[in-house]
């Protein structure tokens, strides 16, 4: 059975399509299996890229460098506290420019992208020059605001997104059956932003855990996990940090699957 010219042609479409989705993924990937692999490596010589057999030990240890953790526990402190006033701010910024109308509207609308399109060195820099005039001593308070300061344009465009598509007639029908402002708030307009307002969380929360440049002008004695891994690369990443960035990666996976699967938002509630 022949194959005709158009079907043989779709075939090698196909394939290269494959290819090149498949070469994608591996760039992607494989530096992620990298990391996870060399957690589980046993191996103790620097830069501990050989592989030398299948260890839990560095999860143990990992335990025992207080000075790793510590920077950790400093990030999740961070990263909680701004992804929380992010995420209030970012909300109720997002439903005041969509419902009101006021002279300079525009003007603002196009500064919430600066903080997103401008070199983080750049933002980095000014943030450490007003917190120096304003005589705020740098530390974990620096960090917070500095977090804040790039996560709440995030938070902004994520709400912003999902009111381009919301009914005002539900809260007039609301308040029309006696709940005032407030309850209709809570009630109605809250749940239906609900995925808006998580997906600008998880990513201002995922942004803070990760910055390096900003929390380096601003840190002051405050060492943050990126800025710990950032030091030791110069003697070589050791497992436990790996083991730790595993960690991570799973708890990470796992707000993308709450999130995703609507239990973070509500949607899974049957009304």
């Amino acid at each position: 059975m022949k194959i005709s010219k158009k079907e043989s042609k779709e075939k090698r479409n196909k394939g290269l399509s494959i290819g090149f989705c498949s070469m994608v993924y591996l760039f992607l990937f494989i530096p992620i299996f990298v990391v996870v692999s060399n957690s589980f490596n046993a191996t103790t010589s620097k830069p501990y890229l050989s592989w030398k057999g299948f260890t839990f030990d560095w999860y143990l240890k990992l335990w025992d460098n207080t000075s790793l953790l510590s920077s950790f526990g400093n990030t999740i402190i961070i990263a909680v506290s701004s992804t929380v006033l992010a995420t209030i701010i970012g909300t109720l910024g997002a439903i005041g420019i969509y419902r009101y109308k006021f002279r300079g509207k525009g003007i603002i609308n196009g500064l919430l992208y600066i903080p997103v399109v401008i070199p983080e060195i750049v933002i980095g820099i000014a943030l450490l020059t007003i917190f120096s005039n304003v005589k705020i001593p740098r530390g974990m308070l620096t960090l917070i605001l500095s977090h804040v300061s790039f996560s709440v344009p995030y938070v902004i465009f994520n709400v912003r997104a999902r009111l381009s598509g919301y009914d005002k007639s539900i809260e007039e029908a609301s308040m029309d059956l006696g709940a005032n402002r407030v309850v209709t708030f809570f009630e109605i307009t809250l749940p239906t932003l609900a995925p808006g307002i998580a997906g600008g969380a998880l990513l201002a929360f995922t942004l803070s855990i990760d910055d390096v440049i900003i929390s380096y002008f601003v840190n002051g004695q405050t060492k943050t996990y990126p800025l710990k891994v950032m030091e030791s690369i110069k003697s070589g990443v050791s497992p436990d940090v790996n083991a730790l960035s595993t960690l991570v990666l799973i708890g990470t996976i796992g707000l993308v699957f709450l999130t995703q699967s609507g239990l973070l938002t509500g949607k899974h509630k049957k009304i």
